[in-house]
This record gives structure tokens, sequence and C-alpha cells, in this order.
């Protein structure tokens, strides 16, 4: 029995290991003073006004005296153990004046997408070490496997405004009480505070899910990235950096300096356990003091030729930080992202890693240039690759344009129809006809004329390159096969080149024969 105990110990510190607990800063407080227009807590003396349209939930943990307060049609009041509202009639000093109107804030646009209003936090209700590890912007609200808490004895006011059906979470602790389970969730939604609490197009769904994967889960939150982005920067945008080229991690508002590894992983692969070994192996050495790290999994997305979309594909993202400043920007994150693939190359397959690439961006010109080369030629092939592609396509258009590209038919030699016959026997009965007047063959001709020379005879020659389609006529014939080349390339002509001859650069119409089994085909005059 203790065994059993003990190892339900040892899984729930696991379980808890790779949670994450995210908890709601702001509230609507009455007691806090960043609440009021006037950035202090009401006295006796003042006058309280709250919006007669807005909708509010404000928690109230201790007695006050008023002189007059305006309430919203819409909202409540929720009074912790002995506190509540008295009337002020003047009779002694209030200590604060003759008192002034206070207005309680507007909370309305509080989104909960906006990283500033959430900080991670401990089991225990602690604020979690951020020394070494950070997370990118759009892990820096809740996730869909993350637990969310709404510190006791508070009131709040979040917009879910988002792009996602629905906005999915292990669990959500609200006045001390932790709702972890679907049933749990839809009740308290029933009561009377949640709609004054959460606002907004949004959906919360409480799953009582954790990551079922050792190689972690993605965040989920990629639908509302435009949100974060939006609420993290305002209109401010995105500072001025001292690297080259900086990085943009997948799920991050901002470029930044220093390195990225991006990692391609096997099903042996433990997110938790690869933290851990890089932050006791390399980030609590001397030499890396600066560095911080962001490390999950992210879906990045897959092209055809970096155009075509085509899906994406899960991957341990790394993000590498440094303090540096000008020409040392990202150098210290750069060493790190060196010393983690060359661990990979070794070590990689008992970890779980099959594959790794880098990416650097540093304040040194050298090393910007060295950790951009690889993505540079890739890039420069892909971009040749598609010249070439409209250059031939560019190039075939100009000459169909200018009539020296046509549709001509594609003749295969007479033997080969022989050699057909007799593989290939007629049958005995034969439901169809041939039509007379048409029959298909492939082909596309482009014609070059020459001149050659036949028992001293000048003639003309064309060449012919075929591909495509036509609808050649009974009414003329191409060459003999004597004079034929390979199939796709035949020559023609005869007699001497003389007045009305077509010119070098003509292309001879040779309409086409329906070819015959029976008899060799022959030009027509």
């Amino acid at each position: 029995m203790g065994s059993l105990l003990f190892l339900l110990g040892v899984l729930q510190l696991l379980a808890a290991a790779r949670a994450a607990y995210k908890q709601w800063i702001p509230n609507t407080n009455f007691e806090t003073a960043s609440n009021w227009d006037k950035e202090r807590v009401p006295c006796a003396s003042d006058v309280i006004h709250f919006e007669k349209n807005k909708v509010l939930s404000v928690f109230v943990g201790s007695p006050h005296t008023v002189t007059e307060m305006f309430l919203p049609l819409n909202g409540e009041l929720l009074l912790a153990p002995g506190a509540g509202f008295a009337a002020f009639d003047g009779s002694w000093d209030s200590g604060c004046g003759s008192g002034a109107v206070l207005r309680f804030a507007d909370a309305e646009q509080r989104s909960w997408f906006d990283p500033a209003l959430w900080k991670d936090v401990s089991p225990a209700g602690g604020r979690e070490p951020a020394r070494r590890i950070f997370s990118v912007d759009e892990e820096r609200v809740p996730c869909q496997y993350d637990d969310v808490i709404f510190q006791p004895e508070t009131s709040f006011r979040v917009n879910l405004d988002s792009s996602q059906p629905v906005i999915r979470l292990r669990s959500i602790s609200l006045m001390g009480q932790e709702l972890s389970s679907a049933e749990a969730w839809a009740e308290y939604l029933g009561g009377p505070s949640a709609p004054r609490q959460f606002h907004g197009n949004g959906t919360l769904q409480v799953t009582g899910a954790r990551c079922p994967h050792s190689s972690g889960c993605a965040c989920g939150n990629t639908q509302d990235g435009h949100r974060i982005c939006a609420s993290l920067l305002g209109a401010a945008g995105c500072p001025a950096l001292p690297c080259q080229s900086p990085l943009r991690p997948l799920g991050h508002c901002c470029g930044v300096c220093g390195a990225v590894v991006t990692l391609d992983f096997t099903p042996d692969f433990d997110l938790q356990k690869y933290q851990d070994r890089v932050v006791q192996s390399w980030l609590s050495l001397p030499k890396y003091e600066g560095v911080q790290m962001a490390i999950s999994k992210v879906h990045s997305a897959q092209t055809f030729l970096g155009l075509l979309p085509r899906g994406s594909v899960p991957v341990i993202q790394i993000v590498l930080v440094d303090g540096g400043a000008g020409e040392q920007a990202g150098t210290a994150a750069q060493q790190l992202a060196t010393d983690l693939v060359g661990d990979i190359a070794q070590h990689g397959a008992a970890l779980g890693i099959s594959s790794s690439r880098m990416e650097v961006a540093t304040g040194s010109t050298l090393g910007g240039q060295a950790g951009g080369r690889a993505a540079r030629r890739i890039a420069a092939g892909t971009v040749l690759g598609l010249l070439s592609g409209l250059l031939v396509l560019g190039g075939i258009l100009f000459l169909y344009r200018k009539g020296k590209l046509r549709p001509c038919p594609l003749h295969l030699h007479r033997l080969w129809d022989q050699a057909e016959d007799a593989a290939s026997p007629e049958p005995a009965s034969d439901k169809g006809f041939d039509n007379p007047m048409f029959d298909v063959v492939s082909g596309l001709c482009l014609g070059i004329r020459g001149a050659w020379g036949r028992g001293g005879a000048q003639g003309s020659v064309l060449g012919v390159f075929c591909w495509g389609c036509c609808f050649p006529s009974p009414s003329f014939a191409f060459p003999s096969p004597a004079a034929a080349g390979t199939a796709g390339i035949w020559l023609g002509g005869g007699g001497a080149a003389g007045a009305g001859s077509p010119g070098p650069a003509d292309v001879l119409p040779q309409p086409p024969v329906r070819p015959q089994r029976d008899r060799d085909l022959t030009a027509r005059p």
C-alpha cells in the first residue's frame, strides 16, 4: 500500500512538472487603486460613479463609508465577510478633504489574449522562476493544456473575443475553487457571476486533459496570433535590433537576435527531459550566464517550391537569446546553438532526435552571414528554378505568337504499326468503323528550315519537334517514312529551291494525312 501511494505521488509530481499554470493579473476589486480614475481608493467624502451601461463584477474586501454612490444597471458587488457600505453624513472628519468624484475604470478591453495580463506561476501559486526559460508570445497566454488561475478573493472582467470556435483549457480556478471537468464548468457558467466576468464571442471549454505526448503538445493559439501581437505591441510595433537579419521564431511577434534550432524528433523524444538536459549541461555554465531559452513543440508549415502550401509538420523549436549589445548581440546564443547541434550529431538517436537545423542572427556581420548561408542557398536555388521555368514558358509562348510553334501530328514508323499488327491481330468482328475524315494524333511542332543535297539537287529540310495533339485531315500527307526521322522528328521537302519557296525561318505547313496500315504515306503536291 505504501509503495502504491509513493508511485501515485511520483506521478503527480511528474504531471505537475509538465503542467503550465498561468495566473490572470488584473482585477476589478474595489480596494485596487488602479481601478479608479484618480489612482486611489475612494474615501468617505467622495462621490463614487460606476458607469450606468457597464457590466461589472466588483469584489469588496472591507467596510467603506461613502457620501454618494451611483451603481450600474447590470453589475454585482461581491462582499467579503465584514465588508459593506455606510453613508457619510459629514459629522466627522473623513481625512480626505472635501472629496471628489471618482469613476471606476473601464475593464471591457482587458483581453484574454494579452500576454501582459498573464504570468507563469508554480502549482503552489508562487511566481515561476524565469531566469533561464521564457516563452514565445503565443505561449504567454493560456494554451490548450494549461491550468488557469484567478486569484482568490478577486473579481475580474475578461474579453474572450477569439478566432477559435472554443478556447480549451485543462482547468480553471475561481474564488479558490478548481474546476477541472466539463460538468463543473457548465455548472459555474449557469451561475450569476460568469456573464459578468467573461464576455465576447469566445467560449471557454474545460477539458481536464493533460498533454498526452512526451514530446509535448502545440499551444493551439496560432489562430489568435494576430490578437496576441496587437495587444502586446499596440501601435508602437517591434523595436529595432542590433543584429543582421533578425530571426522570427514561430509563435513570436517580433524578430530576435540569437539562434533558432529546429529538431525533428522520433516517438522516443521527451521534451521535459531534454529541456532539463540543456539547462543542467549548458545553461548553468558561466559562459552562458545571460542566455535564455524557449523550447516547445510548434507546427512548421510545409510548401511546394516555397509557394504552394502543403500542410504542416510538428517540430521542436528552441529559441536562444542573450543580452549582448552591438556586435556581441546573439553571439553567446550562437555558440550554445552550435554546442547543441554538435551534441545532437553524437547523441541524437539516443535522445529521440532524428535531425536538427540551426539559424543564427548576430550583431557580427560574419556571424550573420554564416548563420544564414544555408537558407540563402535554398532561397537562391528556388528562385533560379522558378525563373528558369518562367523563361521556358515565355519562350514557348513567344514562338507560338510568332507562328513558329503550331499543332501537328506525331506519327510513328510504319514498321511499328506492322509489329503492332503481328502482336495484336484484329478481332473477328468490329463493332465500330474508322472515320475517314479525322483522326486524333498527338503533336505540337516546331519547324526549322535548312538546306540539304541529294544527288546534287538542292531542297528544303524541315526539322519538326512534336508534342500536344491535333486533328489531321485526309486531304494532306506527311512525307514518306523513308524521309522521316525518328518518332517526333521528321524531315521533308524536295525539289529545287526557287521562287515561292518558304523562307529560312518559316514553318512549312504540312497538314498530315490519316495514316493507313497498307501503304506508305507520300507528300502530295
